[in-house]
C-alpha cells in the first residue's frame, strides 16, 4: 500500500510540474509550441550564419567587444556579454517572429535602418524560452543582432507569426 501510494504521490507530482510549466508558457502573448520543439533539435550555429524562417539555431555566440554590428544596438551591451550577427531572408509577408531561449537583447536591421518590433513578449517562467519579438518588414535581406547575452550559447527560432 505504501509503494502504491508513494507511486501516487510521484506521477501527481509529475503532472503538477508539468502543468506549471505549461502554465508558465502560455502566459506568452502568443503560442510558442513551434519554438519548444524545434529547441530540441537545434543546430549549432556561428555569428554570421544564413537563417531559414521556419528554423532554429543554437547560436555560439562571441564576445561582444569583438562583433562589427551593422548599426550600433540600440541598448549598448555590457562589457564581457556576448552576441552574434545572422541574416535572413524575410518572406513576401514581410513579418517574422523571433524567440530566443534566454536574455539578450534583438536588433533587426532592413536597409541601414534598425526596426521597432510590433510585439513582445518576455516570461520567466517558460522553460527554454525567455522571450519572443515580432517584427514587420519589407520582403527581402534583413540582418539580425543579438548583444547583452550572459551566455555563449543562444537558441533563436524564426518563424512567421501565427
Amino acid at each position: 500500500m505504501k509503494k502504491l501510494v508513494l507511486s501516487l504521490f510521484a506521477t501527481l507530482a509529475g503532472i503538477s510540474c508539468a502543468m506549471a510549466e505549461d502554465a508558465g508558457c502560455s502566459a506568452f502573448k502568443w503560442p510558442v509550441t513551434r519554438e519548444q520543439t524545434l529547441f530540441l533539435a537545434a543546430p549549432v550555429a556561428q555569428p554570421g550564419a544564413s537563417l531559414a524562417v521556419g528554423q532554429a539555431v543554437n547560436f555560439a555566440l562571441a564576445p561582444v567587444d569583438t562583433i562589427s554590428f551593422a548599426v550600433p544596438p540600440e541598448h549598448a551591451p555590457v562589457a564581457g556579454t556576448f552576441g552574434a550577427l545572422a541574416s535572413v531572408t524575410v518572406p513576401s509577408e514581410g513579418q517574422l517572429q523571433l524567440s530566443l531561449s534566454d536574455e539578450a537583447w534583438v536588433d533587426v536591421i532592413q536597409d541601414g535602418h534598425a526596426i521597432k518590433s510590433v510585439g513582445f513578449s518576455r516570461i520567466k517562467t517558460c522553460p527554454g524560452i525567455r522571450k519572443s519579438l515580432r517584427f514587420k518588414l519589407s520582403a527581402g535581406q534583413a540582418t539580425i543582432q543579438l548583444s547583452g547575452a550572459n551566455t555563449e550559447d543562444l537558441k533563436v527560432a524564426v518563424l512567421a507569426p501565427e
